[in-house]
């Protein structure tokens, strides 16, 4: 693991329910933005349905995409198939950080874009701020004045974004069929019908 530290001023330590290392709290890996690695729930085919469910659920009660809990909670089941393991490279920056008494900067080689890295500054024994990278090279959290982000690599955002295809295209569609169904019943007209004689 890369261990970079540079000066900067010391922070106060923040409370956490979900643990701490160090005076670091620990991230909610249950939060909808900041995901880790997950087996998948299902084949990409019955999350290819799920979804198409869900956004045909979503618009028969006029929400769409993250005003509803049920694409929430699929589109994190969805991209956490590729997260990397934010968790552990987390635990582990953080674990390395506080093991380091007098840590030095070092330049970067190949063999700390193998196995991850962790930049940080630490002034006594609080850390102020904090950033992860995963083996790619891609930082995929960074903790700074006791808030953490998460950052979405490339594999998690293709995957989101195919989703978001799916979804609005299935919402899209539902949409539709409901608006030829609502002026089929207030014109009375067989919208079946009008398909043929066209």
């Amino acid at each position: 693991m890369r261990v970079e530290n540079c000066d900067t001023f010391a922070q106060n330590s923040l409370l956490s329910n979900a643990g701490k290392i160090g005076n670091v709290p620990l991230p909610n890996y249950n939060d909808f933005n900041f995901n880790t690695k997950k087996a998948p729930a299902m084949s990409d085919e019955k999350y290819r349905k799920a979804i198409i469910e869900q956004a045909e659920k979503d618009q028969s009660a006029g929400k769409f995409q993250s005003e509803s809990s049920g694409f929430r909670s699929l589109v994190k089941s969805y991209v956490s198939t590729v997260s990397p393991d934010r968790k552990n490279i987390i635990t582990g920056g953080l674990t390395a950080i506080f093991k380091n008494k007098n840590p030095q900067p070092k330049t970067l080689n190949l063999l700390d874009y193998l196995i991850g890295s962790v930049k940080y500054c630490k002034e006594a024994a609080d850390v102020s701020y904090a950033e992860f990278y995963d083996n790619n090279g891609e930082m995929v959290a960074s903790y700074s004045n006791g808030k953490w982000t998460s950052y979405g690599t490339k594999a998690e955002n293709a995957r989101e974004s195919e989703l978001w295809g799916i979804y609005n295209e299935a919402w899209n569609n539902a949409a539709r069929g409901n608006q030829e169904n609502s002026y089929a019943a207030s014109t009375g007209t067989n919208i079946a019908s009008l398909d043929q004689s066209i």
